[in-house]
């Protein structure tokens, strides 16, 4: 900054822009509360249906979200401008009280373009002297004015550099920064340079210095700023030889012997950085991008060969929310040097040898397989994962092995395979091992997880809320191919039972579209419809898949009990639902109030009685599971859900669609439901109370009697709580249907061995 700038600088713009930024964040902060409790806690309260489930609601949950950013990061703007402001005043000042100090002392200050002079204010023919006689002062006041510059310039140029980096952040709509001043954003950026300068000597980097990188990643992940700036300054080649270089057992050895046990966090703090970089529109982050996906296929190793970058970099998205469109062309470069190792699937690949470095340090697997890195990240990125699975791995026009019958004929021809279809039904998974020696189930555990995360529309392991949208008809098809996939091979789920849960998980979030394809409605019955409302785009699936699917989930505990006390959640709330007085016209079932109980207790029977022949089945066959295991997989879901029944009783055609989550629409609304689920949160059911034996017989009338006590607690309770003139008849209507449903999952699924040829005890 020339010493002229500062010396005449006029501040009245700079105090405009400050005092209009502070104007725009009050206005913003005020539209920000309202977009939260009045657009969105309108849009919660409302029943979607339609085009508005699938587009609408989720239209309004981004725009809220668009708000709080844009007041996030006009907050921080005016923080930077207001702080910036602030400190070249003080310099203004500073620089000016020491010219004058000078001029009491005869010295003047010259500036020029460039720079400035500082002499004795004496006539020429006498300067030179006069210079020479008071050098001291002179020096001194030079050298007091060039600190006051140094830091003014830095003060001017850091605020150009941070305000620059977050107007780069999103190229449409706003990012997700929020700064407290500009001093906090300007260290962000300095701490990235630093920290990239030392990832950019793996080789070489001492334990000291491991330590700092690893810190200044962990406290840092979640800054955009510095995210993005540790990212493209690193480079993309350089992402992938600092985590190929620090795990090298060679030339990094006295890292790995000092430091080998800090390499999982490292590991995670990196993933964090990398995925929040991900989700800036920077052009150097677009470039980054674009880049890290052309070097997928190349070799990162030493003399040019293994590991590729496609192995490197899915072991570092593992952790965090990486950007949708970044992991999905990922994805697409993934498949694409799948099919080139794999021959189109032909074979297997990435089978990691003795000599070969560990990539994967959380201890699940050696990382050398990039699919199970990179199914670990979409789990984490629902959208990302939906597109990735319906995507097309081959088609019948390709080299590839793949056949069957296409239009019944008994002749086999060439299927097109999507990315669900090859990884769940036909990948040859590479044998891998766990840091105990053990087998490792990593790679499709994770792509449970990833299936979770694409057909319910969250991350994978959480519980959907409110604003998680309704499923739309890509998650829906995706549903529909997994419960077909078990149904025409439940070896493909029970003999990987650990991938239970999350496939558990997926059907109680799809109960409502379950409980509609037990019911054999034909085809266009708005009927069922109407008893079973969906909000968004329901899953079409088959009764007897259903039998099968349901039967292979059962057999496991958690999957089990996913489903189980979903259900019974999901029951008591439709009973609800359907026997409020109040319910308008063209929602209600177009049946009697005792045929609409008997219908809503049949199909939880069925559901219920089901899942008892997966349970009958697991513990009873060559398994042998314990009871134990079932009764404590069902109590730690009761917990888990009990814990948020408090907020999640409400009802309407949204809430209904999953048992999960929705809406409280006031009123009598969600007091039935939460007085019959607390009940049943508290107490076991004579189910899980006991060892049940070997007596099949026993075992069968105790599922049937659970189910029958919690649809007649449901019914009673919903009855009375409307004043209904027939409290006194439900307790048999739910027997019945009760019932008649356990004798329709007993015909499915006795139906179901003969198809498969397996046995189920009578």
């Amino acid at each position: 900054m020339d010493l002229d700038a500062l010396r005449r600088a006029d501040f009245s713009l700079l105090d405009d822009a400050v005092d209009d930024w502070s104007t725009m964040v009050k206005d913003l902060e005020t539209l920000k509360e309202e977009a939260e409790k009045g657009l969105r806690g309108t849009a919660n309260k409302a029943e979607w249906a339609g085009v508005n489930a699938d587009v609408s609601k989720e239209f309004i949950g981004k725009t809220t979200e668009e708000f709080k950013d844009a007041h996030g990061q006009a907050e921080s703007i005016y923080k930077i401008l207001r702080d910036t402001r602030n400190e070249l005043k003080g310099y203004k000042g500073q620089l000016l009280d020491a010219i004058e100090r000078g001029r009491l002392k005869k010295l003047t200050v010259i500036g020029y373009e460039g720079g400035f002079t500082v002499t004795t204010d004496v006539p020429p023919e006498g300067r030179a002297q006069e210079d020479k006689d008071n050098k001291g002062e002179i020096t001194a006041l030079r050298d007091e004015l060039q600190k006051i510059l140094d830091k003014a310039t830095e003060s001017d140029k850091s605020a150009g550099t941070v305000l620059t980096a977050i107007a780069d952040q999103s190229r449409l709509g706003f990012s997700d920064v929020n700064y407290n001043s500009r001093d906090e954003a300007a260290d962000a950026i300095k701490k990235a340079d630093e920290l990239a300068r030392l990832a950019k000597k793996p080789e070489d980097l001492t334990p000291a210095e491991f330590d700092r990188l690893n810190e200044g990643l962990k406290d840092y992940a979640n800054d955009e700023l510095f995210a993005e700036r540790f990212a493209t300054s690193l480079g993309p080649n350089g992402t992938l030889t600092f985590w190929t270089g620090v795990n090298d057992p060679h030339s990094a050895w006295e890292l790995g012997h000092k430091r080998s046990d800090k390499f999982d966090d490292l590991q995670k703090n990196l993933s964090l950085t990398l995925a929040t970089a991900s989700q800036s529109d920077s052009a150097a982050m677009s470039d980054w991008k674009y880049r890290m996906t052309d070097l997928a296929d190349k070799p990162v190793g030493r003399n040019g060969g293994f590991p590729l970058g496609v192995q490197v970099m899915t072991n570092l998205m593992r952790f965090g929310n990486y950007d949708d469109r970044f992991l999905v062309d990922y994805g697409d470069k993934v498949i694409e040097t799948e099919k080139k190792f794999t021959g189109n699937g032909r074979h297997g690949a990435w089978t990691r040898t003795g000599g070969d470095q560990l990539l994967n340090r959380t201890g699940t697997d050696s990382g050398w397989d990039p699919m199970t890195g990179y199914l670990k990240g979409l789990s984490n990125s629902p959208d990302a994962a939906t597109e990735f699975f319906n995507g097309t791995f081959v088609t019948k026009d390709e080299d590839h092995d793949f056949t069957h019958d296409t239009d019944g004929d008994g002749k086999e021809g060439k299927r097109t395979l999507s990315n669900f279809d090859y990884l769940f039904e036909e990948r040859d998974w590479p044998q891998d091992t766990d840091n105990k020696g053990e087998d490792s189930i990593a790679g499709r555990n994770y792509l449970a997880a990833a299936l979770e995360a694409a057909t319910t529309g969250h991350p994978a392991g959480e519980i959907p809320t409110v604003d998680t949208p309704p499923h739309n008809a890509e998650q829906a098809k995706l549903t529909e191919n997994l419960v077909a996939s078990i149904s025409e091979d439940p070896g493909r789920l029970t003999e990987k039972g650990y991938m239970s849960d999350s496939v558990g998980q997926i059907a109680s979030e799809y109960l409502a579209d379950i409980n509609r394809a037990t019911a054999d409605a034909p085809e266009g019955n708005d009927s069922v419809a109407r008893l079973f409302p969906i909000s968004g785009t329901p899953a079409e699936m088959k009764h007897v898949d259903v039998t099968r699917f349901l039967v292979a989930v059962g057999q496991d505990p958690e999957g089990y009990a996913a489903i189980e006390v979903s259900q019974k959640t999901y029951m008591a709330r439709l009973m609800e639902f359907h026997l409020n007085p109040d319910l308008p016209a063209d929602q209600r079932y177009d049946q009697s109030a005792e045929a609409t109980v008997k219908e809503i207790a049949r199909r939880s029977g069925e559901i219920g009685g089901t899942l008892a022949l997966g349970r009958n089945e697991a513990v009873l066959g060559p398994a042998k599971e314990a009871d134990g295991d079932f009764e404590n997989a069902v109590n730690q879901k009761k917990n888990l859900i009990s814990g948020t029944t408090g907020t999640l009783v409400g009802v309407g055609t949204s809430f209904i669609a999953s048992p999960a989550v929705g809406a409280g629409v006031g009123g009598a609304a969600g007091t039935v439901t939460s007085m019959v689920l607390e009940q049943f949160f508290k107490d076991s059911d004579p189910e899980f109370t006991k060892e049940l034996g070997r007596d099949i017989g026993e075992r069968w009338e105790n599922s049937k009697d659970a189910n029958t006590a919690m649809a007649h607690n449901a019914a009673v309770a919903a009855a009375k709580a409307h004043n209904s003139p027939y409290a006194g008849n439900v307790d048999e209507w739910t027997r019945i249907g009760t019932t008649d449903g356990f004798n329709d999952a007993s015909t499915a699924g006795h139906q179901m061995a003969r198809d498969l040829e397996t046995e189920i005890p009578d």
